[in-house]
């Protein structure tokens, strides 16, 4: 006679109650912490917080705790770069390229490149995109690693504020990126060559645009959405100007779009609607009609939607202070 424990379902779901209303969060990037993500608050204060959460699958709980020494991005006024470890997560630089002035230009979004983790790129009001190049070097005496970083470039990008910026992965994935803004463009630009950008589209009203996402899968293509929009925008940088998609089943305004990592062809969406909904978007340039998947956050907009680039079975979405990894 032989015995089996039978092991217990996981989960579906998992949630996180945060101290403060949520809006920014993202996933670590490393394979070997699984379901660990940094969680940003939106109060009506200078001084925001950020927050890093692990899951532990086998009590299905999530500690505030971090024990990897990691590097963590956060913009605001400025870029600042944290160092994550216990026994506290500390600031290793602020990055400020305005130092003649006491007052700043806020940014509105940054990005990681991928490909040569020593870029990020900045986006902010003042219409410029800043591209940083960071170093890490060795203390003398100490095995602490210190950060800074330097202006690789800063740019006029748009004719007036500039509200995100995202590297492609076209052309190798370090040089190539894009950004969307107030005047209703998505713009893309060369590191190699600055001197001239090209106009991916134009709103028809030029009504602001307000988040892009590059697919991870297939450079070619990437998402928009407008301000006070209920629908996604899919263009073709081979096409420019002519969106190849669009995805409309939201009923209020989208606050966040996300690739998945692994398929060319699907996309998450989420808004004010408190719905995310998961799309199949290969037979474009047909009209895609119906998400292939929603999920309904009953107690809340969702402000914010993450896929993991290590997990892809799971989203990551928050709304009010509650964060949320949902199975997929």
């Amino acid at each position: 006679m032989a015995m089996h424990t039978i092991p217990p379902k996981r989960k579906e779901i998992y949630k996180y109650e945060a101290p403060w209303p949520l809006y920014s969060m993202n996933w670590s990037v490393r394979p070997d912490k699984r379901f660990r993500l940094a969680l940003g608050s939106f109060v009506e204060e200078y001084n925001n917080k950020v927050q890093i959460v692990s899951l532990d699958e086998e009590t299905s709980e999530f500690s505030a705790k971090s024990q990897l020494p990691d590097l963590l991005a956060t913009s605001g006024d400025y870029l600042r770069v944290w160092r994550a470890a216990e026994p506290e997560t500390r600031l290793e630089c602020v990055l400020n390229n305005n130092k003649n002035s006491d007052f700043c230009a806020p940014l509105t979004s940054f990005d990681w490149n991928e490909v040569d983790p020593n870029l990020i790129g900045t986006s902010s009001i003042d219409t410029t995109c800043t591209i940083w190049g960071l170093e890490t070097g060795q203390l003398m005496g100490r095995v602490t690693n210190m950060v800074s970083g330097h202006v690789k470039t800063q740019l006029i990008a748009h004719d007036k504020e500039v509200y995100d910026i995202a590297f492609s992965r076209a052309g190798g994935g370090r040089d190539m990126f894009a950004s969307v803004g107030a005047d209703g463009s998505v713009r893309m630009f060369d590191l190699r060559h600055l001197e001239h950008s090209t106009i991916i589209y134009e709103d028809p009203q030029h009504t602001p645009l307000l988040r892009l996402a590059w697919n991870k899968q297939d450079p070619n293509y990437l998402a928009t959405v407008a301000m006070d929009a209920c629908e996604v925008i899919i263009l073709d940088v081979r096409v420019p100007c002519t969106p190849v998609a669009r995805l409309n089943n939201h009923r209020a305004s989208v606050n966040g779009i996300a690739w998945a990592p692994h398929s060319s062809c699907h996309i998450c969406t989420a808004g004010d609607d408190h719905q995310a909904l998961i799309w199949d978007i290969q037979q474009m340039p047909r009209a895609i009609e119906d998400p292939i998947l929603a999920y309904t956050a009953a107690e809340g907009e969702v402000n914010q939607i993450q896929w993991g680039a290590t997990q892809p079975d799971w989203i990551a979405i928050c709304y009010n202070k509650a964060a949320e990894i949902l199975r997929v």
